[in-house]
């Protein structure tokens, strides 16, 4: 696994190796997600527009770092193997049948929000009435169909968004202990917002009335960052192959 991990290095965009300084301001993307659903349906979804939102790993991946204390290099890998969104808007049966990605869009997790919406009292096993909370999860994520100029395509566990930065070793330890963070700077399509809806009905031996929403800010994948948290400063910036030069005017926090 160790060469396979070396390989992606080797095969990466060069632009990812060049970092600049600090973190461009990213957006909440709950809150940008909201915005734009209440937004005129004509000014929901504008191509131009490029957002910079904070990825989450701790949903469903993490990061693998390695640090080579003979070169003081720290090696970051963010994998993408299982991020497939399977939706339904998603499958792609007659590609894959040609060789291609069954699920062609992936996905960034963004982050989670969560409800409490309340109780009521009802009997699922006859007889026995019981107290039943109901509660709410909203997932957020960037979905995108330009994974592969970012890295190779693969099958194995190493496909991922992936860089290499020169630190100290103290500082590599802090790091992968909590203070490394991942940033995304996406560009919205004509088509930029989707939700799906997933309820689980109560029941006596799980009495949780429980809605999951995923919902998705759709687009062009077109940087990747990893920064410190503890300072902001940005360790690493990887590029799409095929990339434009950065808007001058993305779109900023409100």
């Amino acid at each position: 696994m160790r060469a396979a991990f070396v390989g992606l290095f080797a095969a990466m965009p060069l632009a990812c190796m060049a970092a600049g300084d600090w973190l461009p301001p990213p957006l909440d993307a709950a809150a940008e997600y909201q915005r734009r659903v209440a937004a005129p349906e004509a000014m929901r979804c504008t191509a131009v527009e490029t957002v910079v939102l904070p990825v989450e790993p701790g949903q469903g991946a993490s990061f693998d770092t390695t640090f080579d204390a003979t070169t003081g290099r720290l090696r970051i890998l963010y994998r993408m193997s299982f991020n497939q969104i399977t939706e339904g808007w998603n499958w792609r049966p007659l590609q894959a049948a040609e060789g291609g990605d069954y699920y062609v869009f992936k996905y960034l997790p963004l982050g989670s929000t969560r409800e409490e919406r309340g109780s009521y009292h009802a009997e699922d096993k006859t007889g026995v009435p019981q107290e039943f909370s109901v509660r709410w999860r909203y997932d957020y994520f960037f979905a995108f169909d330009n994974p592969y100029e970012f890295y190779p395509r693969g099958t194995d566990d190493d496909a991922g968004l992936a860089a290499e930065i020169t630190v100290p070793a103290a500082e590599a330890e802090r790091l992968a202990h909590g203070d490394l963070r991942m940033a995304m700077r996406g560009r919205l399509g004509g088509e930029c917002l989707s939700e799906s809806t997933t309820f689980w009905k109560a029941t006596y031996s799980k009495p949780v009335d429980f809605t999951l929403k995923k919902r998705y800010l759709i687009g062009k994948l077109v940087e990747v960052y990893f920064y410190d948290a503890a300072s902001g400063r940005l360790l690493a910036r990887i590029a799409g192959s095929g990339e434009r030069p950065p808007d001058t005017n993305p779109v900023q926090p409100r």
